[in-house]
């Protein structure tokens, strides 16, 4: 708690402006910031616990491990400070004292209701000692409460193990049992059991595998091999326009291999010549055509351009009409300097499929050099069109070309010079570099996820602002990296990234992807939390919403992360969604024994539903939770209006009608308890269903075993199924039942059905009713 002492207002701007070099990734200054903030105010836990984070990101470990220490002393139940410190006595090797914080820490999120944090930090334990049996023991209790029962099997199997080499073999007995109660189809239960069974020993638990090491790379340190050769594979590749040139002087060899003389007999029987019609104009001469293609291909492979410019020129002016020619006399004369004349050969190739994307960008390098940036930008946004709809398979391609003129109108009309030249610069950073199809690739994976829509969004739509297109490559090289197995060097070109774009979020999602696969879920759920509410704040309500479903699907139990989805999803109309989050949410309350809450939550999914075309049975189940709930409450009045509803959506729910009956019956209302049961005996009937009339009839009577009415029906159905004995034996009870009540004209019915069954001993049953009849 922050005491009188100090100035507030400054050490508030001094938090914010560590929060804000933190979340950059400035920690040195972050350091000075929360140090200036703690000057103010020295015992005031959050920002002790700020500093430390700042110096361990540092690598400070010392001076983080003082500051935990005194955050822990003013803050007791807070587990954070506890946690960190097992983190850097793990980091440290200091083994024995990493598992003490560990399990104190275990426990004190154990007491805050945080299972997911507690299972993380009992987790470590058993990495650092794989026979520590306390935590075992933990593991398998929390696992079994939370339903994760192949978990808590593998944990007491563990646990048997080591209570075995202990020589407690008794103790290893009733562990290994127990996990077979837990599921009795688990090979793993059933082979460990078999095992102490026949006095053979179980393997010991193994040591986990974890990096240990810092996140970062330090400064000046060398990469990898690896990872080196990651990035050269990600760099590898022409980019297009030296992949058109190439096209261009492949199809020109081959022109000239079809028009040369030993192929003439080919070419009469309809080979090359009838192939290269199109590209030959009328009045066309083969033979200065031959002769000057020959020269200028002579003179490309001496890298002679204004020689091969000329020989070219000469060759289309003989009746070379194709785009491969016109494609490469603009390069030469490119390079010449003849920009001007070079557009008038691009503009002659641009309609190739092999040759537009590069004539694209060239013609817009020309136009912005002349300081057309409006047309320019034009060209660009045809070569996006072009770059992008080659990625993403030719049956989204004609929706995608048809959503780039949408945006190539939309930038004919914008008037923001600004805007334009932003636009332009992206668009050429990201496709003039070598393997532009991965940058493209990368770039795609970076827009949200539109479910439902026809079109794909194209990637023009990401390339609007300062540094997009950087921001993309770097993301490239950080999957690529990823991708091979160097998270910590992954996050090092992160952390790059961020020095020029810190509030790109998806390069902080990426960083938080890289926290989990570096065993640091707590940090990585926590970045996804502010980059969700700065979407939400953004009005991004899609990505706000993907990033809400990967915080819960990464911590199921973090209550707060999954009612802000909600909360998004029902903002969206997304109800049905919204309904299927409540009853996730509402289990989570019931597997931490929140019944309270559990039940308000499953009525909000209901009320949620109500908006949505969902399936009858989600209803039935829903309310089969409430009412289970309501049962263990002892409510029964509550359960019974749940168990009606039910029967109204499905009246042939036989766990509904059963419990209709038995609770009409605990509240003493056996009229009603006998409706429910004639008139559910008379659904069966109409449907011909008698079996199940009378396995329902069993398990009735089996579980009321003073139901009078239940115990008649069902020895009438025995009776109607030519069962005998079973028929005299219901109607036996039937009759006692009907004598203990007072009934004595009912008990004599019953003794009248028996006779009619034809008894083994009659004599006893006629005397019997004739001491009824006295």
């Amino acid at each position: 708690m922050v005491t009188p002492l100090g100035n507030e207002d400054i050490f508030r701007r001094s938090m914010n402006q560590g929060h804000s070099a933190a979340w950059e990734g400035r920690w040195q200054e972050a350091v000075e910031h929360y140090a200036r903030a703690l000057q103010e105010f020295p015992d005031n836990p959050p920002s002790l616990n700020s500093l430390a984070l700042a110096h361990y990101e540092l690598g400070n470990l010392d001076q983080a491990l003082e500051y935990y220490r005194r955050s822990s002393r003013l803050a007791p139940e807070d587990p954070l400070p506890v946690e960190k410190m097992a983190e850097i006595f793990k980091t440290t090797g200091r083994k024995d004292e990493a598992i003490q914080f560990s399990m104190r820490a275990a426990e004190l999120y154990l007491s805050l209701r945080d299972a997911d944090k507690a299972i993380n930090n009992w987790t470590r334990v058993v990495r650092l000692e794989p026979e520590n049996i306390d935590a075992h023991s933990r593991l398998a209790l929390v696992y079994e409460r939370l339903g994760r029962t192949p978990q808590a099997i593998t944990e007491y199997i563990a646990m048997a193990a080591l209570q075995q080499h202990a020589g407690q073999i008794e103790d290893a007995r009733a562990s290994g049992e127990h996990a077979l109660r837990l599921n009795p189809k688990s090979k793993d239960a059933q082979e460990a059991v078999a095992m102490l069974k026949a006095f053979k020993t179980l393997p010991k638990p193994l040591r986990m595998g974890a990096a240990t090491g810092p996140l970062r790379l330090p400064a000046g340190s060398p990469r990898p091999a690896a990872f080196q050769s990651a990035l050269h594979a990600f760099e590898e590749g022409p980019d297009p326009i030296e992949e058109a040139s190439q096209r261009s002087l492949q199809a020109l060899a081959a022109m000239l291999f079809d028009l040369t003389p030993q192929d003439s007999d080919k070419r009469k029987s309809g080979g090359g010549l009838q192939n290269l019609a199109r590209s030959l104009a009328r009045g066309f001469d083969e033979r200065a055509i031959v002769r000057h293609l020959s020269k200028a291909i002579e003179h490309e492979t001496r890298k002679h351009d204004k020689e091969t410019a000329e020989e070219l020129k000469q060759a289309i002016d003989a009746g070379l009409d194709h785009p491969a020619a016109h494609f490469n006399l603009g390069i030469l004369l490119d390079k010449l300097g003849r920009a001007e004349s070079a557009q008038r050969s691009f503009q002659r190739a641009v309609e190739h499929p092999d040759y537009a994307l590069a004539c694209r960008l060239l013609i817009g390098d020309f136009l912005r050099e002349q300081g057309k940036a409006q047309d320019a930008v034009l060209e660009y946004l045809q070569a996006l069109a072009l770059a992008d709809s080659a990625v993403v398979g030719e049956d989204k391609a004609p929706a995608l070309r048809s959503a780039y003129q949408t945006l190539i109108q939309k930038a004919a009309a914008n008037e923001d010079a600004k805007a334009t030249g932003l636009l332009a610069e992206n668009i050429r950073y990201l496709l003039l570099r070598p393997n532009w199809r991965i940058g493209v690739n990368e770039a795609r994976g970076q827009l949200p996820i539109r479910p439902g829509a026809n079109a794909p969004l194209p990637v023009a739509e990401i390339l609007t602002h300062a540094n997009s297109a950087r921001l993309v490559d770097a993301l490239g090289r950080i999957n690529q990296i990823s991708r091979q197995g160097h998270s910590r060097a992954a996050m090092e070109e992160a952390y790059g990234a961020l020095e020029f774009s810190p509030s790109y979020l998806p390069l902080h999602v990426h960083m938080a992807e890289l926290l989990l696969l570096s065993d640091r879920p707590q940090q990585a759920t926590e970045k996804l939390a502010i980059v969700a509410r700065v979407y939400s704040a953004r009005g991004d309500k899609e990505r706000a919403t993907q990033t809400y479903e990967r915080i819960v699907s990464v911590s199921p139990l973090d209550v707060d992360a999954r009612l802000r989805l909600i909360e998004q999803l029902a903002a969206n109309g997304q109800l049905q969604q919204a309904a299927s989050q409540n009853l996730e949410l509402a289990d989570v309350y019931y597997r931490l024994a929140q019944l309270d809450k559990a039940r308000d939550t499953y009525e909000k999914a209901l009320r949620l539903a109500q908006g949505a075309e969902v399936d009858a049975a989600w209803n039935v189940q829903v309310l089969h939770q409430m009412a289970d709930i309501d049962l263990q409450r002892l409510d029964w009045r509550k359960g019974l209006l749940v168990y009606e509803q039910i029967r109204s959506l499905a009246p042939d729910d036989e766990t509904a009608r059963l419990n209709l009956v038995q609770l009409n019956l605990r509240l003493g209302q056996e009229g009603k308890a006998n409706g429910e049961l004639e008139n559910y005996l008379s659904y069966l009937n109409s449907r011909g269903r008698d079996e199940e009339a009378g396995t329902f009839l069993a398990t009735l009577v089996d579980e009321n075993p003073r139901f009078t009415l239940g115990h008649r029906r069902l020895a009438e159905h025995y009776q109607q199924m030519g069962k005998r004995g079973d028929a005299i034996k219901a109607w036996n009870t039937v009759g006692q039942l009907l004598v203990e009540a007072g009934d004595r004209e009912g008990a004599k019915v019953a003794v009248r059905a028996i006779l009619a069954l034809n008894p083994p001993n009659p004599e006893r049953y006629q005397q019997f009713l004739q001491r009824l009849s006295k």
